[in-house]
């Protein structure tokens, strides 16, 4: 075990100064260690002060070495077997024999290819996009030309400590319930739902979220401090004019979703509202998946100091998921790649509006 070069009390003030809220990045940045090494760090020694720290890893090193000695001294007694029946020093052969390791080990060198140029640029992705997994990094190498499988970059990507850490989520029973069709063209089926957040001083902001569930376009990112069954309707308008009016709508119970604005403009238009069950958000999946992903990707990556920063940073993330991130439930293409697939093999009429050049 290579011994670490940092002392009791810097591994003791790091974990203190993760405990206090400081962001691990910054704490292993400043001490010169990988992320890994923290969560080492916390597993083994976790609440120990400076004094048990210290003697946990003396007696660690204590043990390396007894384990070390009865490895040199078994080998001298084998050595010194083989010159006392008369024997030269033991060989490979001998000593492949007594480890029971194939001699083909022995001899075989190492012919691994180069990957200076590639866990550089897989480095650079990941950190533009930090909450992408390999699958996903692997997605965009390919997109830039690289000839690489997913074993080699799921390798690549384990070695440079670039695991994104996921929240594990309890197993529930499945339950029988309708699914409805999935839809087979542009603006038949659209999802809408809410996410909170705060800006820097405190202040809570709601962010209207508008999906399309055939291309995972997202139609608009509606965001201000208060979304009253208004500011939907008149967000709603705005998305309509650009892409078209849908055919249906699915929406939860919130109290936006059942305002008198929003009743009157769907019949109006002639939208129908499809209502999810109350408590059964698995109906919501499309939209469910968004927020997730907005959240994850966007509002948690984020510190929004003004509802106007909020809502730069906010249409730029939309901006980049419909063109350049790619969506394993499209096969890897973007929503505008998807769209435009559709269009050129006549699977799917040209949408209403003008899909922006990239």
């Amino acid at each position: 075990m290579k011994k670490s070069t940092c002392s009791e009390g810097q591994i003791a003030t790091a974990l203190r100064q993760v405990d206090a809220g400081a962001p691990v990045p910054e704490v292993t940045r400043a001490l010169g260690i990988s992320e890994a090494t923290y969560y080492v760090w916390r597993k083994r020694y976790g609440q120990m002060a400076i004094a048990e720290i210290r003697r946990l890893r003396q007696l660690e090193e204590e043990n390396r070495k007894r384990k070390q000695l009865v490895a040199d001294l078994t080998l001298d007694k084998v050595i010194l077997q083989e010159v006392l029946v008369g024997h030269p020093p033991i060989g490979v052969r001998r000593a492949c024999g007594l480890l029971q390791l194939n001699r083909a080990s022995w001899y075989d060198r190492h012919h691994r290819r180069e990957d200076t140029a590639l866990r550089r640029r897989l480095r650079e992705l990941a950190q533009a996009r930090p909450r992408f997994g390999y699958l996903r990094l692997h997605v965009m190498l390919r997109r830039e030309g690289w000839g690489v499988n997913k074993k080699r970059v799921h390798r690549l990507y384990r070695e440079e400590g670039l695991t994104v850490r996921l929240a594990r989520r309890r197993k529930r029973a499945s339950h029988l319930r309708v699914v409805p069709p999935p839809p087979s063209q542009m603006n038949e089926r659209w999802s809408r739902d809410f996410v909170a957040n705060t800006v820097l001083d405190g202040r809570r902001f709601r962010t209207l979220t508008v999906v399309d569930n055939w291309s995972r376009r997202s139609q608009l990112i509606e965001v201000d401090f208060t979304l009253t069954g208004t500011k939907v309707v008149n967000a709603l308008e705005r998305a309509a004019k650009q892409s078209g009016y849908p055919q249906m709508i699915t929406v939860d119970n919130g109290s936006e979703f059942a305002s008198k604005a929003l009743d009157a403009w769907a019949y109006a238009h002639g939208v129908k509202l499809d209502v999810i069950r109350p408590g059964k958000p698995v109906e919501h999946a499309v939209i469910e998946s968004f927020n997730g992903r907005l959240r994850d990707e966007c509002l948690n990556a984020n510190v929004f100091i003004s509802l106007h920063d909020a809502r730069q940073k906010i249409e730029a993330w939309r901006i980049d998921d419909n063109e350049h991130r790619p969506h394993s439930s499209l096969g890897n293409l973007t929503p505008r790649e998807y769209v435009e697939q559709a269009v050129t093999t006549g699977l799917q009429e040209a949408p209403n509006f003008q899909l922006p050049a990239v």
